[in-house]
């Protein structure tokens, strides 16, 4: 195994957890889509190769979800809207 450091400055968890029940998870509904915006507001802002979006399963708060965690920062968001993707952005930009 070979440490070394996180080749980015940034990593956006984005939670696309579904229960087959229906009931409330990050994924049902949102999740993705959460993802998708993430990631173009990402490349719109020039930070590609500098910020990483990604999806997870279940971070264990599926009562808040859908839920989005920035990695390194520790900084987590919970009942997350399409609105709120440009404030999340907004945070990330301020530690890029």
């Amino acid at each position: 195994m070979q440490g070394q450091p996180a080749p980015y400055a940034a990593h956006i968890w984005v939670c696309v957890n579904e229960r087959a029940d229906g009931s409330k998870a990050c994924g049902n509904g949102l999740g993705m889509t959460l993802k998708d915006l993430l990631k173009a507001g990402v490349a719109q802002r020039g930070w590609k190769g500098r910020v990483r979006v990604s999806h997870s399963g279940c971070m264990g708060l599926c009562a808040r979800g859908p839920n989005v965690m920035i990695h390194p920062a520790g900084r987590w968001f919970s009942n997350v809207t399409p609105a709120d993707v440009p404030a999340i952005l907004d945070e990330v930009g301020t530690f890029l």
